[in-house]
């Protein structure tokens, strides 16, 4: 999911302001992020915005905005302490190729104008380094994340033409199986990547972009991991041995992240966080379908309003369970145990996700849940490590694999 959905935002208001971090941490907390920048792998606000101000949004003030909304705003990204961020560039994978690819190019442009439209508070950077001199400098490190396979059309030209205008990483799929990797939400075509695929990620490695495997199917995941020369990063993904989804990160595949050296980012989605949230929502979409299913099985095709009146009722005598901060915690505790904590990052999925879980409502919350690693035991090195230090090292670690293919001629 991407966009904030209207009808659900009543949801959104019903959850708690977010807590800021007790004082014992507080200073901690400040400590670290003057040195480390806190850098989120995947936040959708591009998307968000040409949804919801169409035109308006190369010229509204981004400084602040509503939160029953937008889950982030430039006040908000400061109060969080964020100095970077990948802001998702997504198009639907049920757009025709070349649609996807105008899409594309359109939301590239809008992540630029962040820094274009705020050079004071965004810089817009395509490298470790450079993630460090914004932060130094006071400003939040921009990048950009293409979050679908699809949206190259099976052209590695395009693919080096996102590379040129400042894309850092691929995700190798959306939700939708493509021609060249299967998607972990929807059925297997090829047993994971193509040779074709396969090119893929070489070029990626070419480039010294990021490998991104959140969104693609286990055996893809593995398939890119056997593949690629430089560290591997999910953008946001979770631990699936807490909640049973294709779309998180299994033991199996996490032990082998460590092996590659790469980083997952773990998603804050409550489906994603919440093993009972998952099941609550796969049985609220079972019944929509009993109500609705065509062209002849449906309780109340043709009478919208029985139908809404029904799903109201079942969500009466079901109500969605609620999901938490500290879960979201218990999946990063997870991925640290099973890959180490040299694997494991934040990749909130802000903006891109219509509720989210009580205590992280918005990009102003991360203190609150590094407070509460804290209060489990987490040093301030690990600490460092989850907020940024992990994914600089690895997108240190592409670049030089990068600059070692150039130098070879590959």
């Amino acid at each position: 999911m991407k966009a904030v959905s209207l009808a659900l935002l009543p949801l959104l208001l019903l959850t708690p302001a977010v807590q800021a971090a007790p004082d014992s941490y507080a200073a901690r907390i400040d400590r670290i992020l003057k040195a480390t920048p806190l850098i989120d792998g995947h936040n959708d606000w591009p998307e968000a915005l040409t949804e919801k101000a169409k035109d308006a949004r190369w010229t509204m003030d981004l400084r602040r905005l509503d939160p029953a909304h937008y889950h982030t705003d430039i006040d908000r990204l400061r109060a969080g302490g964020v100095g970077g961020q990948f802001w998702s560039v997504w198009v639907s994978a049920d757009l025709p190729p070349l649609q996807q690819v105008q899409d594309t190019l359109e939301q590239i442009d809008l992540a630029h104008s962040f820094a274009r439209r705020y050079p004071q508070d965004f810089a817009f950077v395509t490298t470790a380094a450079q993630v460090r001199a914004a932060h130094r400098a006071g400003k939040i490190a921009s990048m950009i994340g293409v979050e679908g396979g699809g949206q190259i059309d099976g052209s590695l030209a395009v693919l080096r033409a996102y590379h040129d205008l400042g894309a850092s990483y691929l995700t190798l799929t959306h939700s939708r199986t493509i021609d060249w990797a299967d998607s972990a939400t929807d059925d297997p075509q090829h047993d994971g990547l193509t040779p074709f695929g396969e090119s893929v990620v070489a070029e990626l490695n070419r480039l010294g972009m990021l490998v991104d495997l959140s969104h693609v199917s286990e055996a893809t995941m593995l398939d890119a991991l056997r593949v690629s020369r430089a560290p591997v990063i999910f953008s946001h993904s979770s631990a699936r041995a807490i909640c049973n989804t294709a779309r998180n990160v299994s033991d199996a595949v996490l032990k082998q992240v460590a092996a590659n050296g790469g980083v997952v980012m773990v998603n804050y989605a409550p489906q994603y966080v919440s093993e009972a949230r998952r099941v609550w929502g796969a049985n609220r979409s079972a019944e929509i379908a009993r109500y609705n299913a065509p062209p002849f099985g449906g309780l109340y095709i043709g009478d919208p309003q029985a139908a809404k009146a029904a799903l109201a009722a079942w969500e009466k005598a079901n109500p969605e369970p609620v999901v938490t901060l500290a879960q979201v915690a218990d999946h990063i505790d997870h991925i640290a145990k099973v890959a180490g904590v040299d694997h494991v990052g934040l990749g909130s999925d802000f903006d891109g996700v219509p509720s989210l879980p009580q205590g992280l409502g918005g990009v102003d919350s991360y203190p609150a849940l590094l407070a509460e690693l804290m209060r489990r035991g987490w040093s301030d090195a690990d600490i460092a490590r989850l907020a940024g230090d992990n994914v600089l090292r690895v997108m240190a670690a592409a670049e030089k694999v990068a600059a070692d293919m150039r130098r070879a001629g590959s």
